[in-house]
C-alpha cells in the first residue's frame, strides 16, 4: 500500500460518497457535484478503487478500476454507480433494495509483475489474503481481489477460477506462461 493509509475520517467520506451515487443513480436522479477542491489530498489524488455490493453477504455488484485514472472520489463514486447498474452478472438494482445493500470500498496499490519460472514457482509466490491478483493472456484479463481468497483459500483453485473467470480454460494457468501481475487493498465498508 502507499505510505499514506486512509484516515477514518476519508474513509467514511468515500463510503458517503459511494452511498450518495448509488441511491441518487438507483432512483435515476442527477449525482450532486463533488467539491474536489474542499477535499483532502488523497481523495483528490489519482486513484484506483473496487466497489463491492453485497445484500446479506452475498455479491450483488462489484466494478472497479486495476489502475488510476481519476481522483479517488470519483473513481469511488462512478464504481459505486457502475456496480449497482452496469454489473453485467445482475440485473440493475431496484430502489427497493437499496436499504438492504451494504457498500465495500477496496482501494488499490498499483499492479506490479509477478516474476516466476513455472507453475510451481507461481503457486509458491502467491500470498493468500495479501494480494490481490490479475492474470492476462493476449487481450483476455481477470482479476480476483484479496478478499476473494476467504472463498476459494486453495492457491490452485483461485487460479482455476481466475483464469475460467477470464474465458481461457481453467487449467490454463499450469501449461502456459501467463502475464501475472499483483496489488494490495485497503478495503472498508458500512
Amino acid at each position: 500500500m502507499s505510505a499514506d493509509k486512509l484516515s477514518e475520517e476519508e474513509k467514511r467520506t468515500l463510503l458517503h460518497i459511494a452511498r450518495e451515487s448509488l441511491e441518487r443513480g438507483v432512483k435515476g436522479e442527477n449525482l450532486t457535484p463533488l467539491e474536489l477542491e474542499t477535499m483532502p489530498p488523497l481523495l483528490r489524488a489519482q486513484g484506483a478503487s473496487f466497489v463491492t455490493l453485497t445484500i446479506r453477504g452475498n455479491l450483488r455488484g462489484c466494478i472497479g478500476a486495476l489502475e488510476p485514472y481519476q481522483p479517488l472520489a470519483l473513481d469511488v463514486r462512478e464504481h459505486a454507480l457502475s456496480a449497482a447498474l452496469d454489473d453485467p452478472r445482475f440485473p440493475p438494482v431496484k430502489p427497493k433494495e437499496l436499504d438492504q445493500i451494504e457498500i465495500e470500498v477496496s482501494r488499490l496499490t498499483v499492479p506490479e509483475r509477478l516474476e516466476y519460472k513455472d507453475a510451481e514457482d507461481l503457486l509458491a509466490k502467491l500470498r493468500p489474503h495479501v494480494d490481490g491478483v490479475i492474470v492476462r493472456d493476449g487481450f483476455r484479463r481477470a482479476t480476483f481481489l484479496p478478499q476473494v481468497w476467504d472463498k476459494i483459500p486453495d492457491k490452485a483453485g483461485f487460479l482455476d477460477n481466475l483464469c475460467y473467470k477470464m474465458g481461457a480454460s481453467q487449467n490454463l494457468w499450469r501449461h502456459k506462461h501467463l502475464e501475472v501481475l499483483v496489488y494490495q487493498v485497503e478495503e472498508f465498508h458500512e
